[in-house]
This record gives C-alpha cells, sequence and structure tokens, in this order.
C-alpha cells in the first residue's frame, strides 16, 4: 500500500548521480518534485531538465545543508523527503572533521529540523553500507544485516571518513526521530553503479572507468582483488523510494546485489568491453564480510542482473564520452 500519491517530494542534492535516478522515477510517477542544489543555473544540473515530465513537475531550489531556513524552505510543503546530499571528497582535504563528518551531520539534522518544522510524513535518509560493514568485530564471512554499523571510533583511527559520515549522520537522524516524532527510514546501498544521467563523473563510477587503465600505470598493474559489493543505480533509486511509499518500511534496508571479485569484474568488462588497457596481475586479501538485503527483498525489492549494469555502465560512458578519455588522460 503506497503512502501517498502524486504528492510532492523533496529530494536533496539533486543533481547527483544516485539522486538524479530517484527523482527520474519519482516524475515518471507523478510527483511534483523540488530539488536541492547549490546553483540551479550550473550546468552540471541542467540534465535534470531533460527528464521525462521535468519541465512541468521538477523546481530547483537553491540552497545550503548548513543553512537551515534555506532547507526548510524546499521541504515546505512536501509530503516527504529524500536527503540524498553527502559530502563525498574526491580528493584529500585538509580538514575532513569538518569538511566531511561536521558537514554530513550537521547538514542531516538541518534536513530533519526542516522535515519536523514542515510537517514531513516521511524522511528516507540515503545512508551507505560504509554505515554497516566498517567494523573490526566482524569476522570474514560474516553476514551483515541492518543491525549492524560500522564502528565509528575505527572509521577514526583509520581515517575512512566518509563511513564515518555516513555512519555518524545516519544514527543522528535514526536518534532525532525518535526524539521528535518523525518517521525516518534509511537505504543503505553498497558501491553504486550503472548509468549516469549527469554529465561529470561521480566518486563510484570513477572506480569502474579506473579499471580501464590498469595496464598503463606501473603503480595499478598489480591491484588487491578486493570484493565489491555492487548495486544498480536504477535499482537502488527503486530502493529508495519503495522505502518513502511502503507503509510498512521501517529502520534501516541494506541495498546490495552482486559480491564480485575486482579479477571477475575485469574479466566481465574485457568480454562487454575489450581493449588491452585492464590490469591483468591481482593479489587476494583477506576475505570479505557478506552483506545481505534479505529485509529489503521482504519488502518486495527486486533488482537486475550485473551484466546489464555493467553494459549500461559502459554505453553511458560512451555516449559521454569518458571511456576514450579516461584510457588515455588518466
Amino acid at each position: 500500500m503506497a503512502l501517498h500519491h502524486k504528492g510532492s517530494v523533496c529530494v536533496t542534492g539533486a543533481g547527483g548521480f544516485v539522486a538524479s535516478w530517484v527523482i527520474n522515477l519519482l516524475l515518471s510517477k507523478g510527483y511534483l518534485v523540488h530539488g536541492t542544489v547549490r546553483q540551479p543555473e550550473d550546468e552540471k544540473n541542467a540534465h535534470l531538465f531533460k527528464l521525462e515530465r521535468a519541465e512541468e513537475k521538477l523546481r530547483l531550489f537553491r540552497t545550503d545543508l548548513l543553512d537551515y531556513d534555506s532547507m526548510l524552505s524546499a521541504i515546505e510543503g512536501c509530503d516527504g523527503v529524500f536527503h540524498v546530499a553527502s559530502p563525498v571528497p574526491s580528493t584529500t582535504v585538509p580538514n575532513p572533521e569538518v569538511e566531511v563528518v561536521e558537514t554530513a551531520v550537521k547538514g542531516t539534522l538541518n534536513v530533519a529540523k526542516a522535515c519536523v518544522e514542515a510537517k514531513v510524513k516521511r524522511l528516507v535518509f540515503v545512508s551507505s553500507a560504509a554505515a554497516v560493514g566498517m567494523n573490526p568485530k566482524w569476522s570474514a564471512g560474516q553476514a551483515l544485516d541492518e543491525t549492524c554499523w560500522s564502528d565509528k571510533d575505527y572509521c577514526r583511527t583509520i581515517k575512512h571518513w566518509y563511513s564515518l559520515s555516513k555512519t555518524e549522520a545516519e544514527s543522528e537522524a535514526m536518534e532525532f526521530g525518535e526524539k521528535n516524532g518523525l518517521d525516518v527510514v534509511a537505504v543503505c546501498p553498497s558501491l553504486v553503479l550503472g548509468p549516469i544521467l549527469q554529465t561529470n563523473v561521480n566518486a563510484s563510477s570513477l572506480i569502474l572507468l579506473k579499471l580501464f587503465k590498469g595496464g598503463n600505470d606501473e603503480s595499478e598493474t598489480t591491484l588487491e582483488n578486493t570484493e565489491r559489493r555492487i548495486v544498480d543505480v536504477r535499482d537502488a533509486a527503486e530502493a529508495v523510494v519503495m522505502a518513502f511509499e511502503k507503509t510498512e518500511a521501517q529502520g534501516r534496508y541494506i541495498c546490495t546485489s552482486h559480491p564480485i571479485k575486482t579479477s571477475h569484474l575485469v574479466d566481465k568488462l574485457r568480454i562487454i568491453y575489450p581493449h588491452p588497457n585492464y590490469p591483468n596481475n591481482f593479489f587476494d586479501v583477506e576475505k570479505d564480510i557478506r552483506l545481505s538485503s534479505e529485509k529489503l527483498q521482504r519488502l518486495g525489492w527486486r533488482f537486475r542482473a550485473l551484466d546489464e549494469t555493467l553494459m549500461d555502465s559502459l554505453k553511458s560512458y560512451q555516449d559521454a564520452e569518458l571511456l576514450d578519455n579516461v584510457i588515455h588522460a588518466l
């Protein structure tokens, strides 16, 4: 049963990889969408108005996550909010505790407070599997579920600031919701791949793109044979919208589909897009933990085949003229 139909909803960080697909899905369902961005006129948001129904059903708001009033103006009048925006530094930042962690937490609390003031029915927080698996207590091969949380002190010790920011922000959002009567549901996607709608390269797509240059860079001729836990961006968007629409949704949901070793991923890519630059040498690392999406699947979530994700990813990179650029420039 749907929570409501064709109301107004707000999506933060509207121009991003996941948020763009969430907006695309919401528009296709007939929602009026408020998208928050720093600069609505920026070219990197132009792709949003190419989405079907965007002209009449999408409105972009100039906001800053740390400016409460600007967030409230975007959220007012909405039945639901999808908080997708989060700092993901592409390079090392001078003060990650402030620039990544504090920004994520303060921004999330501003969104949550605005939801209470605007009487929003439900806040869907897009967290990350990074808020689940970064914990020295988890043993190799252990299956992790929604009761599992990353260890904040451990994240800080190993300077994994993104994991710390997501863990802090998600736990703060949940705690705030409980104390203030706000219905908060969290979705924790693993590595999100799939076709891009935006023109710039996002952090997770870059992981796939970088595999194309493997044999050209001496420092990366031998790669860790890490297990990648992949989910298609379109399936992640479905999970996020489902977390809003399904009245029975509650708590947090791990969103992941395909665990695959990097070497096997390269084998698949080599078949889909043959070229000589792939890395050929891998060394095995300690066995990874396992993530379970059983709770999300019980809610009705389904996911597509990995080959479809990879083929559609590569086609979108080709269309955006990213493949040749990466192969020659990285």
